[in-house]
């Protein structure tokens, strides 16, 4: 008896029920659309930042999948510098980055061309420059052979391992990767996001090299995702979704894998899944147009190439606190020149403090008026206690509390502010709060309020 659907006679003759899946694509391919025009409607500048933050996103992603996390910036400088993209200075990049951005964008970029052995063996060879996985050195741009064993995917303690799946051998494998190419570069009458998801099971299915099966399997669904729109501009990320269903993508695959070739179950993850990516690029679009707009209010501001950089990075998605040690590592800079360039980001309302001080000091990004409020509101609500103290004098431990409570309660207020995206924050919401604090003796840190000032001036 078959465990494994690649074990059934009529392996690979996928069916599934066409009428189950049918809404489900038709919401897919309409959202699909919308955001491919979405984009497409946006200036030059804009659009091609919006590609570089999808296809960096892909990349880091696909790899944290797998267990392996990439550096950021180096990607994103990887990316930017094989697209001709000037994106001030370039991190250097090392040759196991260069290899994931390598395949990913031969797939995206080169969609039109066709799948063949020599290309997967150019992706694999690429994904393990050192030909070795981890510590173990293994079979490198070529299919796995009988010596490395039976390809199992496995979870669990030594001695007590789950078997999910079971590889078919790799004397199988020559005759199933021709089945494979020929059905991927001839295959017509499929919907191209149906294709994607056959190819993605299809490839996974097959497992022929020894690691690195699941990041080119969505690098062959990012190529047939990107033949469904006929455009290398890619404005969202899969992978980036299935990271966070990491969990419901395996089980759906270790489902489907010990099916029966119905693969309804797939498609309709696969379809889900694809449609709140779209809703994630929405994400990558907020996070574009939030870039422009702050470059265009502090376009006067007259900073320099240091501080430029390090905001840059801060508006990329900086990882941890930026703090005076931090800021002169990433500028190249000494400790009191990092000072001076953070005290004057300070002023011109593009950093504020954290509350937490001493030589823990550090620094977040007022890129506009809700990073403001919720900077001030971290700053009240932590030093709602102290000030309550040192401030005016108060007649009772019990209106102490009382005090020290509506100050948080005047913080959370500004916290709740700073999330209501939907609609502008104007002086008035500012100003009201300030009167109530200062009625209670409460004077909050003068830099905040005059950012605070700044964002909504610039919002305005």
């Amino acid at each position: 008896m078959a465990s494994y659907i690649h074990e059934l006679p009529d392996w690979p003759r996928f069916r599934w029920d066409h009428e189950a899946i049918a809404t489900r694509l038709a919401a897919v391919r309409h959202h699909q659309g919308r955001l491919i025009g979405r984009m497409e409607g946006l200036g030059f500048q804009l659009r091609a930042e919006a590609v570089l933050h999808s296809l960096t996103e892909e990349v880091l992603k696909s790899s944290e999948i797998e267990g392996e996390r990439l550096d950021r910036e180096q990607v994103r400088s990887s990316i930017a510098r094989r697209l001709g993209m000037d994106i001030g200075a370039l991190a250097p990049v090392d040759r196991n980055v260069e290899g994931v951005v390598e395949m990913m964008l031969d797939a995206t970029q080169n969609y039109r061309a066709q799948l063949t052995a020599e290309r997967l063996f150019g992706w694999h060879a690429a994904l393990f420059p050192t030909g070795r996985s981890g510590m173990n050195r293994i079979t490198v741009g070529a299919w796995r052979t009988r010596a490395s064993g039976p390809m199992q995917v496995v979870s669990g303690p030594i001695g007590r391992e789950h078997v999910h799946f079971e590889a078919p051998a790799a004397e199988r494998l020559a005759a199933e990767m021709l089945s494979f190419f020929d059905w991927f570069n001839t295959s017509g009458g499929l919907d191209p996001v149906i294709f994607a998801a056959l190819a993605h099971l299809w490839f996974v299915t097959i497992h022929p090299f020894e690691d690195g099966n699941g990041r080119i399997a969505r690098a062959i669904a990012d190529m047939a995702l990107t033949r469904s729109e006929a455009t290398p501009r890619r404005f969202y990320s899969m992978s980036s979704q299935i990271r966070i269903e990491r969990k419901a993508y395996y089980e759906t695959l270790e489902r489907t894998q010990k099916g029966d070739l119905d693969v309804t179950e797939w498609l309709a993850w696969f379809l889900q899944c694809l449609d709140r990516a779209f809703v994630g690029a929405e994400t990558i679009l907020a996070s574009v147009l939030r870039k422009a707009r702050f470059w265009d209010a502090h376009a006067g501001d007259g900073l320099n190439d240091r501080q430029r950089f390090v905001v840059n990075r801060l508006l990329n998605g900086f990882e941890g606190k930026l703090t005076s040690s931090k800021y002169a590592a990433l500028a190249k800079c000494s400790q009191d020149t990092a000072a001076r360039d953070i005290d004057d980001l300070s002023r011109k309302g593009v950093l504020a403090r954290d509350p937490a001080g001493g030589r823990s000091t550090s620094y977040s990004l007022i890129a506009g008026a809700a990073d403001a409020f919720e900077a001030l509101a971290r700053w009240v609500i932590a030093h709602a206690d102290k000030d309550a103290r040192d401030g005016q004098a108060a007649p009772s431990p019990e209106d102490r509390q009382a005090r020290i409570e509506r100050i948080q309660a005047i913080g959370r207020e500004l916290q709740d502010l700073a999330g209501h995206t939907d609609a502008p924050l104007v002086y008035g919401d500012l100003e009201s709060r300030l009167k109530a604090l200062h009625k209670l003796g409460f004077i909050p840190d003068a830099r905040l309020v005059s950012a605070m000032g700044q964002a909504i001036r610039r919002a305005l």
